[in-house]
């Protein structure tokens, strides 16, 4: 999907997803000395309000300028400070040694695309940053709940570390998400890789 279509999704409802933080990131982040934080692929900007609120300070870049503007909006309701962007992630180059922590939730991207952007994450990080990605797992597919039908764009292990030759990795593995429907609960597989720069 590109930017448009992105618009007009975020355009027809009046918030995409929940405006609750993702639950990885409240359970990993949550005691973190706050520094500068980088989020891509923020949508509305659900994580990186919750990073504001405690003391970070945040750029947010996302392609969909729908998304952005809401952000702003939430942001301002909460007399919070959000440098939102708009920009393409996968051509985005944010400061080089810049940000105590790159957040990089459910950007489901074609493999060599994740790639490129998780190079550029991981330049981005100062010394003893820290890099957190989650997404849909490729096992999702098959066992899980939710998330895009197509492997090209799901997640595993060894694709997030992979790219993260410079950082010490700190947590990686599968992880399990209860996604409340019509039918009652159901889970979901993600990928969830937590890397350091020394």
């Amino acid at each position: 999907m590109d930017a448009s279509e992105w618009d007009r999704r975020y355009a027809a409802t009046a918030t995409m997803w929940s405006e609750d933080p993702n639950i990885f990131l409240v359970a990993k982040v949550e005691g973190m000395d706050p520094g500068r934080a980088l989020d891509l692929g923020c949508g509305e900007g659900r994580n990186a309000l919750w990073l504001a609120e405690r003391g970070w300070a945040v750029t947010a870049v996302d392609y969909s300028r729908v998304a952005a503007e809401r952000g702003r909006g939430w942001a301002r309701e909460r007399r919070l400070s959000v440098d939102f962007e708009v920009a393409d992630v996968v051509d985005y180059s944010p400061e080089p040694r810049a940000y105590d922590l790159v957040i990089l939730f459910y950007l489901q991207l074609p493999h060599e695309e994740v790639r490129k952007v998780l190079a550029r994450a991981v330049g981005a990080l100062a010394a003893g940053g820290r890099l957190l990605a989650v997404a849909h797992d490729l096992d999702n597919l098959d066992r899980g709940y939710g998330g895009p039908p197509t492997a090209d764009v799901l997640y595993t292990v060894d694709l997030v570390t992979s790219a993260m030759d410079d950082l010490e990795v700190v947590e990686a593995g599968q992880v399990e998400r209860s996604v409340k429907t019509e039918h009652g609960d159901e889970t979901a597989i993600d990928t969830l890789v937590l890397a350091r720069r020394r």
